[in-house]
């Protein structure tokens, strides 16, 4: 029987899109799909909703959960993770209440900044903990990543993990769609290129019938930067940079150094930025979750209609060999030839039964590849934090920060990174 692991299954709703795209798809049916988080009863909860959903949909795939990890590994075929090391209490509090005290305000904190950065820091070593399990318990499985950081976290699991893995965002699915529905474009029929890194991969080229429409696009983007919308930092990228950005503005506003700065706190109001905005969802989220319980894990007859997440498509196209095309993060072999080779990068990328296979891209326009180089360099340096434990490089990721950089000082960068590793405690392994 193949099997299908998912660790970080207590994440209830998101189980549901994937493991319940997996029981709707007939290539899958027979396979085990192995459960597995350190909260039991989160993990009790995803077992329930997805043998409702196994019962309704017919799937003749047996739901498993496991308390431990390497028997949940064992043998896997496939991996997924979608774990978060900390959660919102305490970790993504420390995250941004601390950098706030510096005068230093965030509004995601899950990719770069300072926020990003120590959501690496306590992942990390959780992800080579995994790595190791699967060198030894099932060694030719392909890994896919969703949780964020995703291109440090995608980058170290290859790098240092040893283990075949593919990153995989929401982002570049919605880009067109979210572009087109919010200037009143039709979209069917489009073609687009999009490549970069991820949050910060770059719409190339969208055409129709040959004809380019990144005229009429930019056209109505300057319209409606007139007035108050919930785009308006990726739409100022694109008119000031010339190329529109797959991931939202709430992230990109923390991804560069023009717009959240103390000393023009109006540009804030201008974009409407909106500030803590993580914490927030995390809130409602907490708040909402035990009417989403009932309606999830206790109604019998819950159904579920396959979603555009990627896995299920991956795994098909692997065990069917009919091709599916895809945004995937995976090193930078060469793909984009100006960004750094040891850097992961999101690229269009062909799955059929050779496994998961990148594409060319060749240099990205050099203002783009610019600005992806900014969040490379502490990507890097995070990393290299990580691996040697050497304190002085949290200092240098976050010092390379375009955000963090822009707002403090470098001795308030070094206070708030040692407040911050204090703060964390067990989070953290030791650093010298």
């Amino acid at each position: 029987m193949s099997k299908i692991t998912f660790l970080g299954a207590g994440s209830t709703v998101f189980a549901k899109n994937v493991l319940g795209d997996c029981l709707h798809t007939p290539a899958l049916q027979g396979f085990e799909i192995a459960l597995f988080d350190i909260d039991h009863e989160r993990l009790q909860d995803s077992a329930n909703m997805l043998n409702n959903i196994k019962k309704t949909s017919g799937s003749t795939s047996v739901i498993k959960t496991y308390t431990d990890r390497k028997e949940a590994l064992s043998g896997a075929k496939y991996v997924v993770n979608a774990i978060q090391v900390g959660g919102y209490d305490p970790c993504t509090i420390t995250d941004f209440e601390i950098p706030k005290k510096y005068g230093l305000r965030q509004t995601i904190a899950d990719t770069v900044g300072i926020g990003g950065i120590f959501r690496n820091l306590r992942t990390i070593p959780v992800m080579l903990d995994f790595a190791a399990d699967i060198r030894e318990v099932c060694p030719d499985a392909l890994f896919l990543n969703y949780t964020n950081p995703m291109a440090v976290l995608t980058n170290v699991m290859n790098t240092y993990g040893g283990v075949r893995t593919v990153g995989l965002c929401h982002s570049v699915q919605a880009c067109i769609p979210e572009l087109f529905k919010s200037l009143g474009l039709e979209k069917e029929g489009v073609k687009a290129k999009i490549a970069g890194i991820n949050h910060m991969a770059w719409l190339l080229e969208v055409t129709k019938d040959g004809v380019d429409l990144y005229p009429e696009i930019k056209k109505r983007a300057a319209e409606k930067q007139k007035e108050k919308h919930k785009d308006m930092v990726r739409f100022e990228m694109m008119l000031k940079f010339g190329h529109y950005i797959t991931e939202s503005s709430e992230h990109n506003a923390e991804y560069h150094p023009y717009f959240i700065k103390r000393n023009y706190p109006e540009l804030v109001d201008r974009f409407n930025i909106p500030l803590d905005e993580y914490p927030r969802r995390c809130i409602e989220q907490i708040s909402r979750w035990k009417q989403m319980r009932e309606d999830l894990v206790n109604d019998a007859n819950l159904t579920h209609e396959r979603s555009h997440e990627y896995a299920s498509y991956i795994f098909e196209a692997i065990e069917t060999d009919i091709p599916f095309k895809i945004g995937g993060n995976v090193m930078n072999t060469g793909l984009i030839t100006n960004l750094p080779r040891e850097a992961c990068v999101e690229v269009p990328c062909l799955v059929d039964r050779n496994g998961v296979t990148p594409t060319f891209v060749g240099d990205l326009p050099p203002q783009l590849a610019a600005l992806n180089r900014t969040n490379i360099n502490t990507q890097l340096l995070t990393i290299e934090a990580a691996i040697t434990r050497k304190r002085e490089h949290i200092y240098h990721a976050a010092m390379l920060d375009p955000h963090t950089s822009a707002e403090l000082s470098m001795d308030d960068i070094v206070a708030m990174c040692d407040e911050l590793i204090e703060a964390h405690g067990k989070w953290l392994p030791e650093y010298h």
